[in-house]
């Protein structure tokens, strides 16, 4: 797989887990209230970041917004936090990774926008473990209460918000991976002695050099000697009287 191929899918991937992610912030059901054994079932009870909610058996709902940040349980408040970091380090993920990709001609050299685009998978693979460990802390708790036979209060289930956290964190994660690999081609291809479109060149002056050496010491070899005396001056025994 080329090189541009592999950011276009990078590209794909996280756009669509931090879409993903970000639509979890909204969603109501992060957890829903278990049925499991109730025979009748008057009221479903339903909660997420912002609110708590219950549905009556004849489907009107009524929510309660959470009053005070203050009150709230710890591990809601870590949620929230790092559900906006993700959706943050997301937004400027992309930014960095429309600048540094290869099919887009702004940037600079190559080596730059290897490192921009480097610096975009490791937004976007912080945004994965952000939202990862938002989603996983918010089920333990769920579960922890759910297998805990001392409590006694209303027991909850993983709500579909969780699923869709977790499926745009792996996303993120794949494609910060794969946009991470273009720093190694960047550094591979600065590292060489002669940039890539002046190899060409010495190459082929290297190749004429060689050619006209030959030549060059055949003429040398075929040149006559030079005469000293010229042909011109005679002498004869008057030149002495």
């Amino acid at each position: 797989m080329s090189s541009m191929a592999r950011e276009i899918l990078a590209f794909i991937l996280t756009t669509s887990g931090w879409v993903l992610v970000s639509s979890t912030l909204p969603t109501d059901y992060w957890k829903v209230s278990s049925i499991d054994g109730t025979v009748i079932t008057t009221a479903t009870f339903w909660s997420n970041l912002w609110k708590t909610c219950v549905t009556d058996s004849t489907g009107v709902s009524n929510c309660k917004d959470f009053p005070s940040m203050l009150a709230l349980d710890g591990y809601i408040q870590v949620c929230r936090g790092l559900m906006i970091a993700a959706v943050c380090l997301g937004f400027f993920g992309s930014v960095f990774a429309l600048i540094g990709m290869k099919c887009t001609k702004i940037g600079g050299l190559d080596q730059t926008k290897a490192r921009i685009v480097s610096f975009a998978g490791v937004n976007f693979v912080c945004l994965g473990l952000c939202s990862l460990t938002a989603c996983s802390l918010y089920a333990h708790r769920i579960t922890s209460e759910f297998f805990d036979p001392m409590f006694v209060a209303q027991k909850y289930e993983l709500g579909a918000a969780l699923f869709i956290g977790w499926a745009g964190s792996t996303l993120c994660i794949l494609g910060g991976a794969l946009f991470c690999l273009s720093l190694s081609e960047g550094m591979s291809s600065s590292s060489s002695p002669y940039p890539s479109d002046r190899r060409g060149f010495v190459n082929s002056g290297i190749s004429v050099m060689s050619r006209a050496a030959p030549r060059s010491q055949s003429s040398h070899a075929r040149r006559p000697p030079p005469e000293y005396t010229s042909p011109s001056q005679h002498f004869d025994k008057n030149a002495y009287v």
